[in-house]
């Protein structure tokens, strides 16, 4: 009992001085768990195992080819199949207000603003776009969190720690594309089937899209891109020799709002 009260002591002095962040702390943590302290000298650090199916990039992108989209029902799969992983409730029929969405339709007018020509061609101005967080290399919304609770990796994947999230939606602000969605009432109510291998979250959470991070670090393709039927490409940007960059340079291809310098990751063939 002595000893924990010492540990604990110890700690909370690190943290009252002042010092900026949460890793001082997290570190002194991790280094009582490694070396266990003046009464545990012959414990063993413990050893995280990585997953070596694991996939790998430099900076994650996404190509969505419209081309192969001609009415919103081509997007429902894609839709279901993401929000049914993720654990998305479904408070449509509740209060459209409240919402939340990880991929959604738009269209084009509001997909792209900046891009919208008086005389549209007839099959853009109709035509759904799929919607999602754009994993921006430059992400605005990772600069005002102030908890961390959002931050990118470096892999380029733009996450949520939703037990750091204080609901402040300060991210939602500074999200210029509207990809985020706050939890106004507790959404496990509204979850049909629960998926046991993702966590579900809390009322006053904000969420998105996390281009299925916990399904890459097992060798899979994220559940939109599956779903799509060659629609979506996903790959490394940054290597010449994947399929996204191979269709981004063969292809005309726009993204949402660049002229904003976030760098988005979603390219769009049209």
């Amino acid at each position: 009992m002595e000893s924990t009260r010492r540990k604990f002591l110890k700690i909370a002095g690190i943290s009252t001085l002042g010092i900026a962040g949460a890793n001082p702390v997290l570190d002194a943590f991790a280094s009582e768990q490694q070396h266990g302290g003046e009464e545990e000298q012959h414990s063993q650090p413990v050893e995280i195992q990585k997953n070596e199916k694991a996939l790998k990039a430099k900076q994650w992108a996404m190509v969505i080819d419209t081309r192969k989209f001609e009415s919103a029902a081509d997007l429902e799969p894609i839709i279901e199949a993401c929000h049914k992983i993720h654990n998305v409730p479904d408070l449509s029929e509740e209060n459209q207000r409240h919402v939340i969405n990880w991929i959604w339709e738009e269209e084009y007018k509001h997909a792209f603003p900046n891009k919208a020509a008086k005389f549209l061609d007839e099959r853009l101005k109709h035509l759904p776009f799929p919607v999602l967080c754009n994993h921006c290399e430059n992400p605005p919304c990772v600069r005002v969190c102030p908890t961390k609770a959002t931050f990118k990796r470096d892999d380029g994947i733009v996450l949520m720690d939703f037990h750091r999230c204080i609901g402040c939606r300060f991210c939602m602000a500074a999200c210029p594309y509207g990809s985020r969605s706050f939890n106004f009432r507790d959404p496990r109510p509204f979850i049909e089937e629960r998926n046991p291998k993702f966590p579900t979250r809390m009322k006053g959470v904000v969420e998105k899209c996390n281009f299925c991070a916990e399904r890459l670090a097992v060798g899979k393709m994220p559940a939109c891109a599956e779903a799509s039927d060659g629609a979506i490409v996903f790959g490394d940007l940054y290597d010449p020799e994947s399929e996204v960059r191979e269709l981004i340079g063969s292809n005309y291809t726009i993204r949402r709002k660049q002229v904003l310098g976030t760098e988005p990751s979603v390219y769009y063939i049209v």
